[in-house]
């Protein structure tokens, strides 16, 4: 046994130091079970994972009644794990069994003098991180390549949508950012959080800072302008242009030369299809070389329209008001088209125009009320954004001290 002195006020006092107990995720401690996990396999069942265990028909019927408390035993769901937990004695009692319903919630059942079920969270765990990198390809690869979370990629198009056109990403293009990461038990989980971004596109250096203050939550540049635009450059957060807007295109299928009015963005089937801004939606159908539309009105100057879906999003019809982002549908081939894509319209006072030569205005900018609270926080962001350096940067800093710096 361990003993160590303690004083307490020029006193002695001999205190026995207790065995430090370790929690697994789920709350239970990790030396007093013997665990086994399994995969839920295709069609098995709750019942039949209960079953599988020896227990009577009668007492999974109650386990059951008990669980649907709190989880909707039909939604177990293949690929899932459940963990089961036994005494460590030569009795090997069944004590627990926790079904993972996702990386975060579970649910608990329990044996011990009466059934007791509940439902439960993993710890998770914020991370402030930081990154930086060079495009060569795309900014999906390069997160690839530096072994960082690739929702990163989506985040970042997320708040970069009004100012970078990532479908016309280029080969040197880099960013640097600041960002808080979520972990559960050492799985990435989430990007919880941009901080501050720096993004150099086509030559052009673009800085964006979180702020929130009352009702304001937002990203706004070094001088305070918001970098939220009245429109999207897009309409979807990834993809590529397949064809630009022409008054002179050979038609892929009928093989003739006509107007093109619009920007042919491809993406997998299925893949959401965003609003640009906010506005109502005037029209939804579907017609032989549109096939599945839809058009929205955002204001008296502009109307959008997004052709060939392979289907609506839940609501969408004439009438409904819609706001930027929201998803008014998703990618397919329905008309006249040779693979899925989006011909994304723009329209100016009715007459169709090449949005991608088009700068629209910014959203309203900082109050200068809350500059005070802005700029010591957007110093602070930026101090750590320019101490961070380019990977290419550092091999080549390494190319010329091999042995580090003299």
């Amino acid at each position: 046994m361990l003993f160590v002195n303690f004083k307490f006020f020029g006193k002695e006092a001999e205190q026995t130091l207790q065995p430090e107990i370790v929690l697994d995720d789920f709350g239970f401690p990790a030396d007093q079970y013997k665990v086994e996990s399994h995969p839920i396999k295709s069609n098995q069942t709750l019942s039949g994972v209960l079953l599988g265990l020896n227990l009577s028909p009668d007492s999974v019927f109650k386990i059951i009644e008990a669980v649907k408390e709190h989880f909707d035993p039909r939604r177990i769901r293949t690929g899932n794990t459940y963990h089961i937990y036994h005494s460590t004695d030569s009795i090997r009692a069944l004590s627990h069994i926790v079904y993972e319903i996702s990386m975060i919630d579970f649910l608990t059942i329990s044996f011990r003098d009466s059934l007791l079920v509940s439902r439960g969270q993993k710890e998770v765990v914020l991370e402030q991180k930081t990154a930086a990198g060079v495009i060569s390809s795309s900014l999906w690869n390069t997160m690839n390549s530096l072994n960082l979370n690739t929702l990163l990629a989506i985040r970042l198009s997320q708040v970069l949508a009004w100012e970078v056109d990532f479908y016309r990403i280029q080969e040197g293009d880099r960013f640097k950012v600041v960002y808080t990461e979520s972990f559960v038990g050492g799985q990435s989980l989430d990007i919880s959080q941009i901080h501050a971004v720096y993004f150099k596109h086509q030559g052009r250096e673009i800085y964006g800072f979180h702020f929130v203050a009352d009702t304001i939550n937002g990203f706004f540049n070094k001088e305070g302008d918001n970098l939220r635009k009245v429109f999207l450059r897009a309409p979807l957060e990834f993809g590529r242009i397949t064809s630009r807007f022409s008054h002179s295109r050979l038609h892929p299928i009928l093989r003739h030369r006509r107007p093109h009015h619009g920007t042919d963005y491809a993406a997998p089937y299925g893949t959401p299809i965003l609003a640009v801004g906010d506005g109502v939606v005037t029209r939804t159908g579907f017609n032989s070389g549109n096939g599945n539309y839809v058009r929205i009105r955002h204001n008296s100057i502009y109307e959008t329209q997004y052709l060939h879906m392979q289907r609506f999003a839940q609501g969408i019809r004439p009438g409904v008001r819609v706001t930027q982002g929201q998803v008014i549908g998703y990618v397919g081939s329905t008309g006249l088209a040779t693979g899925p894509h989006v011909c994304f319209r723009f329209y100016e006072h009715g007459t169709p125009i090449n949005h991608l030569n088009k700068e629209f205005p910014s959203a309203d900018p900082l109050h200068p009320d809350f500059k005070p609270q802005f700029i010591p926080k957007r110093d602070s962001l930026l101090n750590i954004l320019n101490q961070l350096e380019f990977p290419a940067e550092e091999l080549a800093k390494q190319a010329q001290h091999p042995y580090g710096s003299t």
